[in-house]
């Protein structure tokens, strides 16, 4: 980025990363210790290099992200070639630009709205019970068994998100989804997201192929679904339902292309990255146990029967999401491409370059977490953070449309799993280092599968 490389506000340059593989390998490896040497290393703003991408101005701080955030629209769109462009498609509201975008994320955003997505409450919590009593694998989490809580988590956010997307409930076809859903998902891990020109037909024996071949299978799938209720005036009440019939201002319908490619963002982005906080909630919980008894105390005073909606607002189990979510953020980086001429923190850009947000760095500033590598829920009783200090779905125009289901989701599961469960972390994990966090397709979790042991049912 040569107008980035050139100068800083202060006149000095901003360092150009040399040995750019070795940089994507390192930010591959562990992104948020990347990162944080980076910034010690740079200070902040600082210039990174990403292999068939091209560069990026990152800040961390909460001024940068106010000046992110706070950026005319019209100066900004989705970075392109983008990463997850494959998983999601060119129509995903992700990568929508201009006008387009604003026309999609109205047609998305009622029914992901935060009235809407209580009606899922039970369903939410019927899917985690419904893991617990091993209605998906045969094994029900009883004393004695093993549990690994990435494919536990991604069974129930996999549950939910269909259910709420297709109105899926019936076993048959709740199988066929969840083994089309889980195989595209795995078939797009970390070589295929990082490397670009791994992305090729190589005599049907490259993973690339396996990944097209299970995302032509979905597609198959969402496809049909269309068909069958636009054939039979069907609509039904889930989010597909209120997509069919939802229409743009000048009275047109979205095409089956346009609702394929939503619905698959839905699928993706609605299941991977609640899964994954998921899992680093009940390590984080384990590993602390001053803050798991007080949330098991909470819980048990509110009782086993409180309606989702209630139980969604509780201050503690709150609090431990957003600590969780502070500390894991699923989509570790914003970034946003210029179309015009802007300073991100005195640096001097021009259209055509691009400026990241930290989400990790923001969210461990020490001018405003104190202990910030700490687990400590209680700092969210404290006070309230500006959405330029807390932005685990990102902000400004393009924040998460999703952000509502994915926090009212995140506390019904956790707690039906700790009123329904005691559990204790592997030996593996329960003392020692944090597990590194690496991608997994659209978002970043531990690169490792944690698991627990069920001490009581």
């Amino acid at each position: 980025m040569s107008t980035a490389a050139r100068s800083a506000g202060s006149g000095a340059r901003l360092r150009e990363p040399r040995l750019i593989p070795l940089h994507a390998l390192a930010a591959g490896a562990d992104l948020e210790r990347y990162f944080g040497r980076r910034r010690a290393r740079d200070g902040d703003p600082f210039l990174m290099r990403f292999p068939a991408f091209g560069s990026a101005v990152f800040t961390g701080t909460p001024a940068g992200a106010r000046e992110i955030f706070r950026a005319p629209v019209e100066l900004l769109e989705p970075p392109l070639p983008n990463p997850i462009e494959p998983m999601v498609g060119p129509a995903s509201l992700i990568l929508a630009r201009g006008e387009r975008h604003r026309k999609e994320r109205a047609v998305l955003a009622p029914a992901l709205h935060r009235n809407r997505i209580s009606a899922y409450g039970t369903v939410i919590r019927e899917a985690a019970r419904a893991e617990l009593a091993g209605d998906r694998t045969g094994r029900a989490w009883r004393p004695g068994t093993r549990v690994d809580a990435r494919e536990a988590a991604r069974a129930m956010t996999l549950r939910v998100i269909l259910a709420a997307v297709f109105g899926i409930e019936e076993p048959r076809r709740l199988a066929d989804y969840t083994a089309a859903t889980t195989e595209f998902l795995t078939s797009f891990g970390g070589p295929l997201f990082l490397v670009p020109a791994l992305r090729r037909n190589m005599f049907g024996l490259s993973g690339w192929q396996r990944f097209t071949a299970a995302r032509d299978r979905l597609d198959a799938l969402i496809d049909a679904e269309i068909d069958r209720r636009r054939t039979h005036g069907h609509t039904g009440t889930d989010i597909l339902g209120l997509l069919l019939e939802t229409r743009y201002t000048d009275g047109s319908a979205p095409s089956a292309v346009e609702l394929r490619e939503q619905l698959r963002t839905l699928l993706v982005a609605g299941h991977e990255t609640t899964a994954t906080v998921l899992v680093w909630a009940l390590y984080r919980l384990h590993r602390e146990p001053a803050a798991l008894a007080r949330l098991r105390a909470e819980l048990d005073s509110a009782g086993g029967d409180l309606d989702p909606i209630e139980l969604a607002e509780l201050p503690y189990l709150d609090a431990v999401c957003q600590e969780t979510l502070r500390l894991h953020p699923p989509v570790p980086i914003v970034l946003r491409r210029l179309t015009g001429d802007f300073a991100l923190r005195g640096v001097p850009l021009v259209a055509g370059d691009t400026m990241g947000l930290s989400v990790q760095l923001l969210h461990s500033d020490p001018g405003v977490w104190s202990e910030p590598h700490l687990f400590r829920p209680e700092r969210f009783l404290e006070r309230r953070y500006s959405p330029f200090e807390f932005a685990p779905f990102g902000g400004g125009h393009r924040r998460c449309v999703g952000a509502a289901l994915a926090d009212y989701e995140l506390r019904i599961v956790l707690a039906t799993l700790l009123t329904g469960v005691r559990l204790r972390l592997s030996p593996r994990f329960a003392r020692g280092r944090l597990p590194w966090t690496v991608p997994h397709n659209i978002a970043t979790g531990p690169h490792a599968a944690i698991t627990f042991d069920v001490v009581e049912a």
